[in-house]
């Protein structure tokens, strides 16, 4: 129930905005899959794919094939599933992103000047694996920091400061961003629940000594 009503809504979104690596026949399954929650069996909207592809398939891959290509591969797939609900679809479309190292994430667009490794626009998610820096263009992971090496981290209203390593040797990132308190919200949130299961298994091993 919680998949249907709340994952597939909320993984939806960050999937068409472009911000996981996923390959080109995982994108093909995936917008027919989005269609059948949309449509369920009703093939009548194929006729204006060019208006609904957006809604589809991730903004940065629309680019790569015609409307009628699209239109193609998106049919074909579609009714190999015949006969499939529309709540089957969408277990359907998180069982293929749910094995992406990025699913669960939230993301954050931001601009970084500090480190000349990265570019300057850098895309950051933040999930249960710790703190990722991703290249926007490739989606390709450039680090991840876990929490446990995540020393400090600061945020304001236009920007974001996260401290890795420590204090003395660590490394600042410097991010401009306006959603910098949300990313603190939930830097905190994830450290604070990994600092409680940490308490939790050295009280348990204490018990059992």
């Amino acid at each position: 129930m919680a998949d249907s009503i709340f994952h597939y809504y909320q993984e939806l979104p960050k999937y068409l905005r472009g911000y996981h690596k996923c390959q080109k026949d995982e994108v093909h399954q995936l917008a027919a899959l989005i269609y059948r929650v949309k449509f369920e069996d009703d093939k009548s909207h194929f006729l204006n794919i060019a208006k609904i592809l957006k809604d589809l398939v991730p903004q940065d891959q629309i680019k790569h094939l015609s409307p009628d290509d699209w239109k193609r591969s998106i049919m074909s797939i579609f009714n190999k599933h015949s006969g499939k609900s529309r709540e089957e679809a969408k277990l359907s479309f998180l069982k293929i992103i749910y094995k992406w190292t990025t699913f669960g994430s939230a993301f954050f667009e931001v601009k970084q000047t500090t480190d000349p490794n990265y570019p300057e626009t850098l895309l950051i998610a933040i999930n249960k694996h710790g703190v990722s820096l991703i290249d926007p263009k490739t989606k390709d992971i450039l680090t991840t920091h876990p929490f446990t090496k995540i020393s400090n981290w600061s945020s304001g209203n236009t920007y974001f400061h996260i401290t890795i390593g420590n204090l003395v040797r660590g490394s600042k990132l410097l991010c401009e961003t306006s959603l910098g308190y949300k990313m603190d919200d939930l830097l905190t949130s994830y450290i604070s629940q990994m600092l409680t299961t940490m308490t939790k298994q050295r009280t348990s091993r204490g018990n059992n000594k």
